[in-house]
Protein backbone atom coordinates (compact mmCIF):
# COMPACT_ATOMS: atom_id res chain seq x y z
CA UNK A 1 0.00 0.00 0.00
CA UNK A 2 2.72 2.52 0.80
CA UNK A 3 4.44 1.83 -2.21
CA UNK A 4 2.08 2.39 -4.20
CA UNK A 5 0.87 5.61 -2.53
CA UNK A 6 4.51 6.38 -3.31
CA UNK A 7 4.00 5.58 -6.61
CA UNK A 8 1.16 8.02 -7.21
CA UNK A 9 2.64 10.81 -5.45
CA UNK A 10 5.86 10.88 -7.80
CA UNK A 11 4.16 12.05 -10.60
CA UNK A 12 2.45 15.27 -8.94
CA UNK A 13 5.83 16.21 -7.18
CA UNK A 14 7.83 15.89 -11.07
CA UNK A 15 4.46 18.37 -12.53
CA UNK A 16 4.77 20.64 -10.12
CA UNK A 17 8.75 20.73 -10.24
CA UNK A 18 8.63 21.16 -13.50
CA UNK A 19 5.74 24.23 -13.88
CA UNK A 20 8.24 25.76 -11.22
CA UNK A 21 10.74 25.86 -13.53
CA UNK A 22 8.48 26.99 -16.67
CA UNK A 23 7.53 29.41 -14.73
CA UNK A 24 10.95 30.82 -13.48
CA UNK A 25 11.95 30.59 -17.23
CA UNK A 26 9.33 32.75 -18.20
CA UNK A 27 9.34 35.29 -15.04
CA UNK A 28 12.95 35.85 -16.93
CA UNK A 29 12.13 35.98 -20.18
CA UNK A 30 9.50 38.86 -18.97
CA UNK A 31 12.21 40.85 -17.47
CA UNK A 32 14.32 40.18 -20.49
CA UNK A 33 11.62 41.97 -22.78
CA UNK A 34 10.95 44.59 -19.89
CA UNK A 35 14.60 45.56 -19.45
CA UNK A 36 14.46 46.36 -23.43
CA UNK A 37 11.46 48.89 -23.32
CA UNK A 38 12.26 52.70 -22.49
CA UNK A 39 9.30 52.27 -19.98
CA UNK A 40 7.64 49.22 -18.66
CA UNK A 41 4.80 48.37 -20.06
CA UNK A 42 2.28 47.14 -17.86
CA UNK A 43 0.90 45.11 -20.75
CA UNK A 44 3.42 43.13 -21.10
CA UNK A 45 3.66 42.11 -17.33
CA UNK A 46 -0.33 41.03 -17.75
CA UNK A 47 0.52 39.13 -20.99
CA UNK A 48 3.59 36.67 -19.09
CA UNK A 49 1.49 36.58 -15.54
CA UNK A 50 -1.84 35.78 -17.03
CA UNK A 51 0.26 32.34 -18.73
CA UNK A 52 1.60 31.83 -15.89
CA UNK A 53 -1.36 31.94 -13.67
CA UNK A 54 -3.34 29.95 -16.97
CA UNK A 55 -0.70 27.59 -16.90
CA UNK A 56 -0.87 26.98 -13.17
CA UNK A 57 -4.75 26.49 -13.32
CA UNK A 58 -4.50 24.24 -15.97
CA UNK A 59 -2.02 22.04 -14.10
CA UNK A 60 -4.53 21.82 -11.18
CA UNK A 61 -7.56 20.99 -12.69
CA UNK A 62 -5.56 18.50 -15.06
CA UNK A 63 -4.53 16.84 -11.53
CA UNK A 64 -7.26 17.85 -9.02
CA UNK A 65 -10.59 17.55 -10.93
CA UNK A 66 -9.61 15.32 -13.97
CA UNK A 67 -7.51 12.64 -11.37
CA UNK A 68 -4.56 12.64 -14.52
CA UNK A 69 -1.62 11.94 -12.93
CA UNK A 70 0.65 12.92 -16.21
CA UNK A 71 1.81 16.58 -17.65
CA UNK A 72 4.24 15.93 -19.95
CA UNK A 73 2.98 16.86 -22.95
CA UNK A 74 1.52 20.37 -21.86
CA UNK A 75 4.62 21.27 -20.25
CA UNK A 76 6.25 20.57 -22.92
CA UNK A 77 3.83 22.51 -25.13
CA UNK A 78 3.50 25.47 -22.12
CA UNK A 79 7.32 25.85 -22.64
CA UNK A 80 7.82 25.90 -26.83
CA UNK A 81 4.23 28.50 -26.92
CA UNK A 82 6.25 30.84 -23.88
CA UNK A 83 9.20 30.88 -26.35
CA UNK A 84 6.80 32.21 -28.85
CA UNK A 85 4.84 34.47 -26.63
CA UNK A 86 8.28 36.00 -25.64
CA UNK A 87 9.57 36.45 -29.09
CA UNK A 88 5.99 38.53 -29.99
CA UNK A 89 6.53 40.41 -26.72
CA UNK A 90 9.75 41.71 -28.10
CA UNK A 91 8.14 42.52 -31.22
CA UNK A 92 5.89 44.49 -29.63
CA UNK A 93 2.74 44.27 -26.75
CA UNK A 94 0.04 44.12 -29.35
CA UNK A 95 1.83 40.86 -30.89
CA UNK A 96 2.10 39.15 -27.37
CA UNK A 97 -1.89 39.96 -26.40
CA UNK A 98 -2.23 38.55 -29.85
CA UNK A 99 -0.58 35.33 -29.65
CA UNK A 100 -1.81 35.11 -25.78
CA UNK A 101 -5.46 34.77 -27.02
CA UNK A 102 -4.42 32.06 -29.30
CA UNK A 103 -2.82 30.09 -27.24
CA UNK A 104 -5.48 30.25 -25.16
CA UNK A 105 -7.72 29.65 -28.07
CA UNK A 106 -5.14 26.85 -28.47
CA UNK A 107 -5.96 24.85 -25.28
CA UNK A 108 -9.42 25.55 -25.88
CA UNK A 109 -8.96 23.65 -29.16
CA UNK A 110 -6.76 20.96 -27.48
CA UNK A 111 -9.34 20.33 -24.60
CA UNK A 112 -12.81 20.02 -26.85
CA UNK A 113 -10.70 17.43 -29.73
CA UNK A 114 -10.11 15.67 -26.53
CA UNK A 115 -14.07 15.05 -25.40
CA UNK A 116 -15.03 14.09 -29.00
CA UNK A 117 -11.97 11.44 -29.48
CA UNK A 118 -12.79 10.03 -26.38
CA UNK A 119 -15.76 8.05 -27.65
CA UNK A 120 -15.17 6.30 -31.16
CA UNK A 121 -19.10 6.18 -32.01
CA UNK A 122 -18.43 10.35 -31.76
CA UNK A 123 -15.23 9.79 -34.16
CA UNK A 124 -17.55 7.50 -36.44
CA UNK A 125 -20.31 10.04 -36.64
CA UNK A 126 -17.85 12.60 -37.73
CA UNK A 127 -15.78 11.25 -39.95
CA UNK A 128 -17.45 12.08 -43.11
CA UNK A 129 -18.51 15.70 -41.77
CA UNK A 130 -15.48 16.78 -40.94
CA UNK A 131 -13.62 15.73 -44.15
CA UNK A 132 -16.62 16.89 -46.50
CA UNK A 133 -15.80 20.52 -44.21
CA UNK A 134 -12.24 20.23 -44.60
CA UNK A 135 -12.56 20.55 -48.27
CA UNK A 136 -15.17 22.86 -48.61
CA UNK A 137 -12.70 25.44 -46.46
CA UNK A 138 -9.93 24.89 -48.70
CA UNK A 139 -12.09 25.46 -52.16
CA UNK A 140 -13.50 28.44 -50.24
CA UNK A 141 -9.79 29.61 -49.43
CA UNK A 142 -8.53 29.06 -52.89
CA UNK A 143 -11.52 30.66 -54.33
CA UNK A 144 -11.50 34.04 -51.94
CA UNK A 145 -7.88 34.12 -50.55
CA UNK A 146 -5.86 36.69 -52.17
CA UNK A 147 -2.30 36.14 -53.07
CA UNK A 148 0.21 36.78 -50.52
CA UNK A 149 4.07 35.97 -50.80
CA UNK A 150 2.96 34.04 -53.65
CA UNK A 151 0.97 31.88 -52.17
CA UNK A 152 -2.53 32.11 -51.93
CA UNK A 153 -3.07 30.77 -48.21
CA UNK A 154 -4.62 33.72 -46.39
CA UNK A 155 -8.30 34.27 -45.92
CA UNK A 156 -9.66 37.36 -44.09
CA UNK A 157 -12.45 37.38 -42.11
CA UNK A 158 -12.86 41.15 -41.61
CA UNK A 159 -10.23 41.87 -39.01
CA UNK A 160 -9.07 38.54 -38.97
CA UNK A 161 -7.02 36.77 -40.94
CA UNK A 162 -6.82 32.58 -40.87
CA UNK A 163 -4.84 29.96 -42.22
CA UNK A 164 -7.43 27.04 -43.31
CA UNK A 165 -4.60 24.91 -44.37
CA UNK A 166 -3.06 24.92 -41.35
CA UNK A 167 -6.66 24.02 -39.48
CA UNK A 168 -7.29 21.32 -41.85
CA UNK A 169 -3.74 19.48 -40.83
CA UNK A 170 -6.15 18.58 -37.52
CA UNK A 171 -8.98 16.68 -39.50
CA UNK A 172 -6.63 15.58 -41.82
CA UNK A 173 -5.12 13.23 -39.15
CA UNK A 174 -8.79 13.04 -37.71
CA UNK A 175 -10.15 11.55 -41.22
CA UNK A 176 -7.37 9.61 -41.94
CA UNK A 177 -7.14 7.48 -38.62
CA UNK A 178 -10.68 7.09 -38.60
CA UNK A 179 -10.84 6.04 -42.31
CA UNK A 180 -8.84 3.36 -41.78
CA UNK A 181 -9.28 2.15 -37.92
CA UNK A 182 -11.58 -0.61 -38.83
CA UNK A 183 -11.16 -3.13 -41.40
CA UNK A 184 -8.70 -2.65 -44.13
CA UNK A 185 -11.43 -2.56 -47.11
CA UNK A 186 -10.84 -0.91 -50.66
CA UNK A 187 -14.18 0.92 -49.89
CA UNK A 188 -12.14 3.41 -47.18
CA UNK A 189 -9.07 2.83 -48.77
CA UNK A 190 -9.92 4.31 -51.85
CA UNK A 191 -12.13 6.66 -50.15
CA UNK A 192 -8.96 8.06 -48.25
CA UNK A 193 -6.64 8.50 -50.91
CA UNK A 194 -9.04 10.40 -52.78
CA UNK A 195 -9.49 12.68 -50.04
CA UNK A 196 -5.82 12.85 -49.46
CA UNK A 197 -5.06 13.76 -53.26
CA UNK A 198 -8.00 16.23 -53.10
CA UNK A 199 -6.52 18.31 -50.23
CA UNK A 200 -2.52 18.04 -51.62
CA UNK A 201 -4.36 19.00 -55.21
CA UNK A 202 -6.10 22.62 -53.63
CA UNK A 203 -2.60 23.01 -51.71
CA UNK A 204 -0.66 23.23 -55.10
CA UNK A 205 -3.17 25.26 -56.42
CA UNK A 206 -2.94 27.73 -53.42
CA UNK A 207 1.02 27.32 -54.29
CA UNK A 208 1.18 26.17 -50.63
CA UNK A 209 4.39 23.43 -51.33
CA UNK A 210 5.53 23.85 -48.23
CA UNK A 211 2.15 22.27 -46.65
CA UNK A 212 1.16 19.86 -49.63
CA UNK A 213 4.56 18.45 -48.88
CA UNK A 214 3.38 18.48 -45.24
CA UNK A 215 0.22 16.87 -46.48
CA UNK A 216 1.77 14.23 -48.58
CA UNK A 217 4.21 12.57 -45.96
CA UNK A 218 1.45 12.49 -43.46
CA UNK A 219 -0.48 10.55 -45.86
CA UNK A 220 2.71 8.07 -46.37
CA UNK A 221 2.90 7.69 -42.54
CA UNK A 222 -0.87 6.69 -41.82
CA UNK A 223 -0.82 4.38 -44.64
CA UNK A 224 2.54 2.84 -43.48
CA UNK A 225 0.64 2.48 -39.86
CA UNK A 226 -2.13 0.58 -41.15
CA UNK A 227 -0.36 -1.26 -44.17
CA UNK A 228 3.12 -2.09 -43.08
CA UNK A 229 3.78 -2.33 -46.90
CA UNK A 230 6.89 -0.89 -47.80
CA UNK A 231 6.38 -2.09 -51.87
CA UNK A 232 3.26 -0.05 -51.90
CA UNK A 233 4.08 2.67 -50.46
CA UNK A 234 7.50 2.80 -52.66
CA UNK A 235 5.01 3.12 -55.69
CA UNK A 236 3.15 5.79 -54.04
CA UNK A 237 6.30 7.78 -53.52
CA UNK A 238 7.13 7.42 -57.35
CA UNK A 239 3.84 8.29 -58.37
CA UNK A 240 4.03 11.66 -56.58
CA UNK A 241 7.97 12.01 -57.38
CA UNK A 242 6.48 11.98 -61.47
CA UNK A 243 3.40 13.92 -60.53
CA UNK A 244 6.27 16.53 -58.90
CA UNK A 245 8.50 16.03 -62.61
CA UNK A 246 5.50 16.94 -64.37
CA UNK A 247 4.25 19.78 -62.55
CA UNK A 248 7.80 21.39 -62.94
CA UNK A 249 8.04 20.72 -66.42
CA UNK A 250 5.05 22.22 -67.32
CA UNK A 251 4.79 24.84 -64.33
CA UNK A 252 8.42 26.06 -64.52
CA UNK A 253 7.54 29.05 -61.61
CA UNK A 254 7.30 25.81 -58.79
CA UNK A 255 11.08 25.21 -59.99
CA UNK A 256 12.11 29.01 -59.66
CA UNK A 257 10.74 28.79 -55.80
CA UNK A 258 13.65 25.92 -55.20
CA UNK A 259 16.29 27.81 -57.54
CA UNK A 260 18.24 28.97 -54.75
CA UNK A 261 18.27 25.73 -52.70
CA UNK A 262 22.54 24.95 -51.99
CA UNK A 263 23.34 28.09 -53.84
CA UNK A 264 22.34 30.38 -51.34
CA UNK A 265 25.68 32.60 -50.94
CA UNK A 266 25.84 33.01 -54.55
CA UNK A 267 22.57 34.80 -54.61
CA UNK A 268 23.08 36.41 -50.59
CA UNK A 269 21.00 39.41 -52.12
CA UNK A 270 18.49 38.05 -53.94
CA UNK A 271 17.01 34.37 -53.58
CA UNK A 272 19.49 33.25 -50.84
CA UNK A 273 18.82 36.09 -48.52
CA UNK A 274 16.84 35.22 -45.53
CA UNK A 275 19.18 32.05 -45.79
CA UNK A 276 22.34 33.42 -45.77
CA UNK A 277 21.22 35.88 -42.67
CA UNK A 278 19.69 32.90 -40.63
CA UNK A 279 23.31 31.39 -40.98
CA UNK A 280 25.40 34.56 -40.24
CA UNK A 281 23.04 35.75 -37.26
CA UNK A 282 22.07 32.78 -35.57
CA UNK A 283 25.99 31.65 -35.70
CA UNK A 284 26.78 34.99 -34.04
CA UNK A 285 24.76 34.17 -30.71
CA UNK A 286 26.84 31.71 -29.78
CA UNK A 287 25.79 29.68 -26.81
CA UNK A 288 23.60 31.63 -25.04
CA UNK A 289 22.67 34.50 -27.28
CA UNK A 290 23.24 38.32 -27.77
CA UNK A 291 20.46 38.95 -25.54
CA UNK A 292 16.83 38.72 -26.14
CA UNK A 293 15.72 41.63 -28.34
CA UNK A 294 19.50 42.31 -29.33
CA UNK A 295 19.21 40.28 -32.35
CA UNK A 296 19.52 42.05 -36.28
CA UNK A 297 17.90 38.74 -37.72
CA UNK A 298 14.45 40.25 -36.44
CA UNK A 299 14.92 42.91 -39.13
CA UNK A 300 14.61 40.40 -41.98
CA UNK A 301 11.43 39.76 -43.42
CA UNK A 302 9.76 37.00 -41.90
CA UNK A 303 11.70 37.23 -39.05
CA UNK A 304 8.77 35.52 -36.09
CA UNK A 305 6.93 33.13 -38.30
CA UNK A 306 9.55 30.95 -40.97
CA UNK A 307 12.74 32.15 -39.97
CA UNK A 308 12.36 32.18 -35.90
CA UNK A 309 14.22 29.32 -35.20
CA UNK A 310 17.32 31.02 -36.41
CA UNK A 311 15.75 34.13 -34.42
CA UNK A 312 15.95 32.20 -30.90
CA UNK A 313 19.83 30.63 -31.95
CA UNK A 314 20.60 33.95 -32.27
CA UNK A 315 19.15 35.82 -28.95
CA UNK A 316 18.75 33.23 -26.82
CA UNK A 317 22.07 31.41 -28.31
CA UNK A 318 22.35 27.51 -29.10
CA UNK A 319 21.63 26.29 -25.89
CA UNK A 320 17.61 27.09 -26.06
CA UNK A 321 17.76 25.85 -30.10
CA UNK A 322 19.17 22.89 -29.06
CA UNK A 323 16.14 22.14 -25.99
CA UNK A 324 13.92 22.72 -28.64
CA UNK A 325 14.58 20.00 -30.74
CA UNK A 326 15.34 17.92 -27.49
CA UNK A 327 11.37 19.14 -26.80
CA UNK A 328 9.88 17.89 -30.34
CA UNK A 329 12.18 14.58 -29.98
CA UNK A 330 10.55 13.84 -26.67
CA UNK A 331 6.97 14.48 -27.99
CA UNK A 332 8.01 11.63 -30.72
CA UNK A 333 9.11 9.57 -28.06
CA UNK A 334 6.26 9.73 -25.99
CA UNK A 335 3.89 9.46 -29.05
CA UNK A 336 5.42 6.05 -29.83
CA UNK A 337 5.59 4.60 -26.16
CA UNK A 338 1.08 5.96 -26.21
CA UNK A 339 0.37 4.34 -29.36
CA UNK A 340 1.69 0.60 -28.33
CA UNK A 341 -0.50 0.65 -25.18
CA UNK A 342 -3.42 2.21 -26.98
CA UNK A 343 -6.74 1.37 -26.49
CA UNK A 344 -7.59 1.23 -30.10
CA UNK A 345 -5.77 1.65 -33.76
CA UNK A 346 -7.65 5.09 -34.19
CA UNK A 347 -5.64 6.67 -31.16
CA UNK A 348 -2.16 5.27 -31.84
CA UNK A 349 -2.58 5.75 -36.00
CA UNK A 350 -3.62 9.13 -34.92
CA UNK A 351 -0.56 9.61 -32.14
CA UNK A 352 2.12 8.45 -34.89
CA UNK A 353 0.75 10.51 -37.55
CA UNK A 354 0.45 13.56 -34.92
CA UNK A 355 3.91 13.48 -33.78
CA UNK A 356 5.19 12.47 -37.26
CA UNK A 357 3.54 15.88 -38.33
CA UNK A 358 5.16 18.26 -35.60
CA UNK A 359 8.57 16.65 -36.27
CA UNK A 360 8.58 16.95 -39.77
CA UNK A 361 7.30 20.72 -40.03
CA UNK A 362 9.83 21.40 -37.74
CA UNK A 363 12.39 19.75 -40.16
CA UNK A 364 11.51 21.80 -42.99
CA UNK A 365 11.49 25.17 -40.85
CA UNK A 366 14.96 24.71 -39.41
CA UNK A 367 16.62 22.53 -42.46
CA UNK A 368 15.22 24.99 -44.89
CA UNK A 369 16.20 28.46 -43.14
CA UNK A 370 19.81 26.48 -43.03
CA UNK A 371 19.85 25.48 -46.16
CA UNK A 372 19.97 21.44 -46.09
CA UNK A 373 16.35 21.42 -47.54
CA UNK A 374 14.68 23.92 -49.89
CA UNK A 375 12.76 26.84 -48.20
CA UNK A 376 9.16 25.68 -47.96
CA UNK A 377 8.40 28.68 -45.64
CA UNK A 378 6.21 26.88 -42.92
CA UNK A 379 5.94 27.74 -39.29
CA UNK A 380 7.76 26.23 -36.68
CA UNK A 381 4.71 24.71 -34.56
CA UNK A 382 3.91 26.09 -30.70
CA UNK A 383 6.78 29.05 -31.50
CA UNK A 384 6.05 31.16 -34.75
CA UNK A 385 3.90 34.34 -34.16
CA UNK A 386 -0.30 32.98 -36.22
CA UNK A 387 -3.12 31.84 -34.47
CA UNK A 388 -3.73 29.40 -37.04
CA UNK A 389 -0.18 27.26 -36.30
CA UNK A 390 -0.58 27.89 -32.56
CA UNK A 391 -4.60 26.09 -32.95
CA UNK A 392 -2.95 24.08 -35.35
CA UNK A 393 -0.11 22.64 -32.58
CA UNK A 394 -1.65 22.40 -29.79
CA UNK A 395 -5.16 20.39 -31.66
CA UNK A 396 -2.47 17.30 -32.86
CA UNK A 397 -1.27 17.84 -29.53
CA UNK A 398 -4.89 16.37 -28.63
CA UNK A 399 -4.30 12.96 -30.41
CA UNK A 400 -0.83 12.55 -29.04
CA UNK A 401 -2.52 12.52 -25.53
CA UNK A 402 -5.66 10.91 -26.07
CA UNK A 403 -3.40 7.76 -27.10
CA UNK A 404 -1.62 7.20 -23.76
CA UNK A 405 -4.93 8.29 -21.76
CA UNK A 406 -7.00 5.82 -19.84
CA UNK A 407 -9.81 6.08 -22.13
CA UNK A 408 -12.81 3.38 -21.81
CA UNK A 409 -14.24 2.45 -24.52
CA UNK A 410 -17.60 0.90 -25.43
CA UNK A 411 -17.34 -2.86 -25.31
CA UNK A 412 -18.71 -2.85 -29.08
CA UNK A 413 -15.94 -0.73 -30.49
CA UNK A 414 -13.45 -2.64 -28.41
CA UNK A 415 -14.48 -6.06 -29.93
CA UNK A 416 -14.17 -4.35 -33.56
CA UNK A 417 -10.52 -2.75 -32.96
CA UNK A 418 -9.57 -6.39 -31.46
CA UNK A 419 -11.06 -8.27 -34.57
CA UNK A 420 -9.33 -5.40 -36.84
CA UNK A 421 -6.02 -6.01 -35.46
CA UNK A 422 -6.40 -10.01 -35.27
CA UNK A 423 -7.26 -9.59 -39.57
CA UNK A 424 -4.36 -7.04 -40.44
CA UNK A 425 -1.63 -7.94 -38.15
CA UNK A 426 -2.41 -4.84 -35.91
CA UNK A 427 -0.68 -1.68 -36.48
CA UNK A 428 2.93 -1.15 -37.34
CA UNK A 429 3.83 0.93 -34.98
Amino acid sequence: MCLSTKTKQQPEFRQVTVMVLISIFQFLSMLAVISKQEETSMNTVYVFLGYIVLEWIYMMFNVIITGKDYFELEAIAFFLSGIGLMVCATIGESYAIKQLICICLGLLTYLVLLLLIKDMRVVNALKYPAAIGSLLLLVVNLALAKVTNGARNWLELGPVSIQPSELVKVVFIFVGAVSLERLLSKKYLYLFIGYSLSCVGLLFLMRDFGTALIFFFTFIIIAYMRSGDVRTLFLICAGALMGAILIIYFKPYVANRFAAYRHVWENMDTNGYQQTRVLMYSASGGLFGLGVGEGKLRNVFAASTDLIFGMICEEMGLATGIAVLIAFACIGIFAIKAAKGSASSFYAIAAVASASLLIFQLSLNVFGVTDLLPLTGVTLPFISRGGSSIICSWGLLAYIRAAGAPFKLPAPDIAVSRKTRSRNGGVAV
